[in-house]
């Protein structure tokens, strides 16, 4: 059980630091397409995470329908928990 959130934290981590370097370096985290990413939009087991920083988020209007929004500035643990450990979290920050 432990590990299943220190994956999530992991992959957390490097979603998290490709949005603030702008770069897409790490080839193992899993990615998804646009088409992907909408097949999965309505499915119960599927919660996307808006982790984009705050002054980004506020500027556009361009938001996924029903994404949740986490302060990526603040430390994961104070949301991770949050959420069950049964779901899908897609991370995007673009």
């Amino acid at each position: 059980m432990k590990q299943g959130w220190t994956i999530i934290a992991f992959l957390a981590a490097l979603v998290l630091a490709g949005c603030f370097q702008n770069l897409a370096v790490d080839t193992k985290t899993p990615r998804m397409t646009v088409e992907e990413l909408k097949l999965l939009l309505d499915h119960p087991e599927v919660i996307i995470v808006d982790v984009r920083v705050a002054d980004e988020w506020k500027r556009t209007g361009l938001k996924i329908k029903g994404a949740v929004r986490e302060d990526p500035e603040k430390d994961y643990r104070t949301w991770a928990s949050k959420y069950p450990k049964d779901k899908t979290l897609v991370f995007y920050c673009s």
